[in-house]
């Protein structure tokens, strides 16, 4: 496999991932949970927000279909879906299935024989400008008060009548003038309604979280995460005190700390729970003069979740310098720990360890690595900070061998918790990346232009004998008692999917070679497999109706993974894989049409002239804003299309339509309005270079 080193930053960005090895040593957990899940009140048919209950825990206890059953499972009925993003979580209330996919299009389906009730298209591609040339589409959607919202990518948070799909009201809670953007599904909590946004990768952004009234739209608070400029005053002690902990004149970068996907509510404590991105630049040298742990930037933020006040915080990270992150889910459950019970909170952020905290006052109860970790030996358990590796802050223009990699031990794609087991199951990644920050000081340093990433640092994936490994991944589950392995399983490949986990002592995850599977949740024994035909990342969920339940997947490869194709064991093609949503029950007897593996091919090409200089320009500018969506080395892998089999290219009036007058906003293909006519032309020299490799039509 070849990839380029000037790829390097963007590999960091998109992040490419890996897992643990099986081990296959089943284990008794050292305990159970207290409580089956926080919120576990809730209506157990009903799966209401994106980790059923405000716990996250992504457990159902329904149990109809179990170990001894779901051999019977079958489909019950599919829904094919339009091209665009199609890895988000669904919602299923009294038999109604509630799904959104691209750029917040939301579809309301019965969920027994999967008939479209209404459809509702925010239009967010054709609003976005150029917040659409990050972020690859909604992940998730919450519900409340007979109400589904969903946030958009131009930054609109909707509230959309649950039984007719109309709007109730709408409000901006992002400015249209910057690069921010939202992905991640809001959370629905006592009459409020709480989003964040991403975008601090790519520009100098600030980031904050914004509840809403539930019923008015009206905003009621606002908490921001890293301190503004002191010239200006803070907002609250809570930005003064973060304020000490940073240098420089950080505000003039932003900062970062976007809130992008991972909050929770713990109603027993009256906490809203933030996990905070980033810092922006990623390089801490570059943004805080290399001094200070830079609050809240990779850290679990708990705020009084009535008005927004600071309660505490634990930092996964200080002076984070690596887009290393606390924004993976984080699940709440009362633990049996030595003897006496705890509420805790449990979250494996990017940085490779297993965290457990008291969420009362968070403070660290334990951390252990969960995949092999290089930057650090440990955490130190009566200070709650990490025992680094000092070559780890790549000093003095020496290269340091991260693991693992800016994508982390575990992506955005959830992690889910099964109480009656005692274990969480997580969809471990393993992969090494190197760091250097040669020639690049806070002086000489300037944010690339026009939205593209930039961590002021130099990433590379490409690690020579890193290991039989590096690239893997794994489903790993977790004893978080005992902070031990107990079992896990191989996936295929750098990418896994998100989990559910069942009182039926099941484990339900999809793989990008086109399988959906159960295994034994308490020893990880494969119990069923369903051939989807197509990529399943998404996370499941389950839930009843009229008793009997029901397991609904959506299918589709998007996110950041499909940014790495050259890194995947599959081909993945944009506008031939299957997506659908995909609902099983026991009895089931309906099917899907087979579907054969594409191959790719190149299109015809023969104007083609190698010009080696002109693709070397050309491939500078696809890095910076092409390959995050049609793929590393122009090999795609489902996001979008793989342009080397394209015909748009080989024609340069109609290329500068689609990319410089954006002829295709409204499916997803940002306008590059800036471009010139040199820098189309090396483009299209560099996409057909890459195409000239390849087997033609």
């Amino acid at each position: 496999m070849r990839m380029q080193a000037k790829w390097r930053w963007l590999l960091c960005a998109a992040g490419v991932s890996a897992a643990l090895a099986s081990c296959g040593q089943p284990s008794s957990p050292a305990a159970q949970a207290v409580l089956d899940d926080v919120g576990a009140s809730d209506d157990p048919n009903n799966w209401t927000g994106f980790g059923r209950t405000s716990g996250e825990q992504h457990y159902s206890p329904l149990d109809a279909i179990n170990d001894g059953t779901v051999a019977k499972l079958g489909l019950q009925w599919s829904m094919d879906l339009p091209p665009q993003n199609s890895v988000s979580a669904p919602l299923a209330i009294n038999g109604v299935l509630y799904a959104a996919t691209g750029y917040s299009v939301v579809r309301a389906i019965d969920a027994v024989t999967g008939a479209l009730k209404w459809e509702y298209d925010s239009k967010a591609a054709e609003l976005a400008g150029r917040k659409l040339r990050q972020g690859w589409g909604i992940r998730g959607i919450a519900y409340g008060q007979g109400r589904i919202f969903v946030g958009t990518h131009d930054g609109r948070l909707v509230a959309l009548d649950a039984a007719t799909g109309k709007p109730a009201w709408t409000a901006r809670t992002l400015p249209l003038d910057n690069a921010s953007f939202i992905s991640g599904p809001p959370r629905y909590f006592d009459g409020k309604v709480i989003i964040g946004f991403g975008g601090g990768d790519v520009s100098a952004v600030r980031g904050y979280v914004t509840t809403y009234d539930a019923a008015t739209g009206k905003q009621l608070w606002r908490f921001h995460t890293v301190p503004g400029n002191p010239a200006d005053g803070f907002e609250n002690k809570a930005m003064e005190m973060a304020a000490r902990t940073w240098a420089g004149k950080w505000w003039t970068y932003g900062g970062g700390g976007t809130v992008w996907n991972a909050m929770t509510y713990d109603p027993t404590t009256g906490s809203i729970i933030l996990g905070v991105g980033n810092g922006s630049p990623w390089n801490h040298k570059v943004r805080s003069s290399g001094k200070g742990d830079n609050l809240f930037l990779a850290s679990v933020v708990a705020l009084d979740a009535n008005s927004g006040a600071y309660k505490w915080h634990y930092q996964v990270n200080p002076g984070e310098s690596w887009d290393y992150n606390a924004s993976m889910d984080m699940a709440l459950a009362d633990l049996q720990i030595d003897g006496k019970p705890r509420k805790v909170l449990m979250t494996a952020p990017k940085n490779g360890f297993f965290y457990v905290i008291d969420r009362t006052n968070g403070k660290l109860i334990s951390a252990e690595p969960i995949v092999k970790v290089s930057w650090a030996k440990g955490i130190d358990r009566k200070t709650g900070r990490p025992i680094e590796n000092p070559d780890a802050r790549y000093p003095d223009g020496k290269t340091f061998t991260m693991w693992p990699g800016p994508v982390g031990a575990h992506t955005w794609l959830p992690m889910a918790f099964n109480p009656k087991a005692g274990l969480m199951f997580i969809p471990a990644i393993e992969m090494a990346t190197s760091y250097n920050d040669v020639g690049i000081t806070q002086k000489n340093w300037v944010r690339a232009p026009g939205n593209a990433v930039d961590g002021a640092a130099i990433p590379n994936f490409v690690v020579k004998d890193a290991g039989p490994e590096n690239g893997t991944s794994s489903l790993l589950a977790w004893d978080p008692v005992r902070q031990r392995k107990v079992w896990s399983v191989s996936t295929p490949g750098p990418w896994n999917g998100g989990i559910l986990t069942t009182g039926g002592n099941l484990v339900f995850q999809g793989r990008i070679d086109g399988t959906f599977n159960a295994y034994a949740a308490d020893n990880g024994k494969p119990l069923w497999q369903f051939a989807a035909q197509a990529p399943v990342t998404a996370p499941p969920i389950s839930y009843a109706w009229k008793g009997k339940q029901y397991v609904t997947v959506l299918t589709g490869m998007g996110t950041s993974g499909a940014a790495f194709g050259a890194l995947l064991p599959v081909n993945i093609d944009y506008r031939t894989q299957a997506r659908r949503i995909l609902t099983f029950a026991i009895g089931g007897t309906a099917t899907i049409p087979k579907s054969d593996p594409v191959k790719i091919v190149a299109a015809a090409d023969p104007g083609y002239a190698p010009d080696k200089a002109l693709a070397d320009k050309g491939m500078l500018v696809f890095a910076r804003h092409c390959a995050v969506c049609h793929g590393v080395d122009v090999i795609a892998a489902g996001q979008a299309p793989d342009l080397r089999a394209s015909a748009v290219p080989l024609d340069p009036a109609l290329f500068a339509s689609v990319v410089k007058d954006g002829m295709l906003v409204t499916n997803g293909m940002p306008r590059f309005e800036e471009f010139s006519g040199e820098e189309l032309a090396a483009v299209r020299q560099y996409i057909r270079s890459q195409g000239d490799v390849l087997p033609k039509k």
